[in-house]
């Protein structure tokens, strides 16, 4: 534990060679491996590491405090879930998807979320659609704030799939979620998108709250084909 708090005091330390950004704060009483590896997880979740960005153990050691022990424990969960690959014997690389990764992985995407609402049309509590017009309200509200709308939306759509009650759907959708994080740029980025995911988002709550399992999944498609859209616009 003394080690990941000297760990999160450090953290404010300008990031060494090799690390653009200083890595998110190890978690306390985490066992060392699993708290690096949260971070990595958390920077790319929060944009500090992206597509092509350079990981070495050297540097995150340093930029953590901790030993490269831990470091390459993390890396090597890292690899096998496939969010980095090796660099020519220079440490391992963010890995970046390729065009029909993209198209693959949102045509992957759109079944799964559409399965969800579906399965949650029926399943859903009172509370939990509460809950998602709650993350709604608190998404108009976000504005130019892109991290903290593309966080709200991760969780509107976290509360779909555990509203389905499908354990095997929560796997699927936690996989695809993983390969998400290798996309740097939200489609929040894109002007007036926030609006228009609004009003998608609607007709999906809409779907629950009448227990209309086909609305449900069309919306749930329709968002995700929509997003498709706005992704392939920021890939150029």
């Amino acid at each position: 534990m003394a080690t990941a708090e000297k760990t999160v005091r450090d953290s404010a330390v300008a990031a060494p060679r090799g690390l653009l950004k200083p890595l998110p704060p190890l978690e306390p009483n985490l066992p060392l491996g699993e708290a690096v590896f949260q971070s990595l997880y958390r920077a790319l979740q929060t944009g500090v590491l992206g597509p092509g960005d350079r990981l070495r153990e050297e540097d995150i050691a340093g930029e953590l405090a901790v030993s490269r022990t831990p470091v390459r424990e993390a890396l090597s969960r890292m690899q096998d879930r496939r969010f980095v690959v090796p660099a020519g014997g220079r440490g391992l690389l963010v890995r970046r998807l390729d065009l029909n990764e993209v198209l693959e992985l949102y045509a992957m995407r759109e079944i799964l979320e559409g399965a969800a609402a579906r399965l949650a049309a029926t399943q859903i509590t009172r509370s939990e659609i509460l809950m998602l017009e709650d993350i709604q309200q608190r998404l108009d509200q976000s504005g130019e704030d892109h991290a903290a709308a593309a966080s709200l939306n991760r969780r509107f759509h976290e509360v779909i799939a555990q509203g389905a009650r499908n354990r095997y759907l929560d796997l699927a959708i936690a996989e695809i979620k993983d390969v998400i994080l290798l996309l740097r740029d939200t489609t929040f980025s894109e002007p007036g998108r926030n609006e228009a995911a609004g009003r998608e988002h609607r007709l999906i709550i809409d779907g629950l709250s009448s227990r209309d399992p086909d609305a449900a999944e069309h919306a749930a498609r329709n968002h995700i084909h929509e997003a498709l859209k706005i992704r392939l616009k920021l890939l150029g």
